[in-house]
């Protein structure tokens, strides 16, 4: 297990968590931000999938889900209310999800907006270069895409959105993150109002390459590209050793293959 580096380091622990239920996977964040708020760990990238999940933000209204829970419920698809910014959203198995559990102080000497401190970064300059992070990954698997003025998240040319973002910052260290659709169903999409948003289309990395995409690899991809971005290094840390550092994060050391 790495030695936890001081305030100023450079390191993102990156932890490749496999498939872990979406409340587990809360809990293991507000662990692991108290821990990061006192120092007992530098920042951390969870990189996982959840089991089938609707989950909502805190602007989140009833219409959003049409069906209402129950109908739901019975699709196999669990509903979870959540404290992160933005409206309701679906994850699901082969669906790519990222938590940064990092520190605003410091973070983002790799590429910030232009016009921002690149050691101070607000949190719009952390959320917009997490929609980078997203865009330049896509860009590696040969996917164009980009933002559309007035709406967080990456859309293709065609505005089909294949990226979403939604954060919550305490103390200056950030909990939730941003999902990718690499390879999941996109049908759960159609039975709600994604991100609050009428009429919106969803796609995926294999729908927009007409073939399935290796999730680890992909997820390498992801993990190169925070750190260039962020200004950290990234340091592959075993869920069962951060569960070591850290008690009560043992659930994203659970039985699901990790992602490599």
């Amino acid at each position: 297990m790495p030695s936890v580096p001081s305030r100023s380091s450079s390191e993102v622990w990156v932890v490749r968590a496999g498939l872990v239920p979406y409340d587990d996977a809360r809990a293991a964040q507000e662990r692991l931000e108290a821990a990061r708020v006192a120092d007992e760990v530098p920042d951390v990238l969870l990189l996982l999938e959840h089991p089938p999940v609707y989950t909502r933000g805190r602007r989140s209204t009833p219409d959003e889900l049409p069906m209402g829970e129950d109908a739901y419920l019975m699709q196999g698809i669990e509903v979870c209310d959540t404290d992160r910014g933005g409206r309701v959203t679906y994850h699901g198995p082969g669906q790519l999800v990222g938590y940064p559990i990092v520190s605003l102080r410091g973070l983002g000497r790799g590429a910030a907006p232009e016009g921002e401190d690149p050691g101070n970064l607000d949190v719009v300059g952390y959320v917009r270069l997490l929609e980078r992070l997203i865009i330049d990954a896509l860009d590696a698997w040969g996917v164009e895409a980009g933002v559309v003025d007035g709406l967080t998240g990456v859309w293709t040319p065609e505005r089909r959105k294949v990226g979403s973002i939604g954060v919550h910052v305490s103390r200056g260290v950030t909990t939730h993150g941003f999902a990718i659709n690499v390879n999941n169903d996109l049908e759960p999409f159609e039975w709600i109002v994604p991100c609050g948003i009428e009429s919106c289309q969803m796609t995926s990395l294999a729908r927009e390459l007409d073939g399935e995409v290796e999730l680890g690899a992909f997820a390498t991809t992801v993990r190169d590209r925070f750190g260039e971005l962020y200004g950290r290094s990234p340091v592959e840390v075993e869920a069962g050793e951060l569960a070591d550092r850290v008690p009560g994060v043992g659930a994203l050391a659970g039985s699901a293959p990790a992602l490599r």
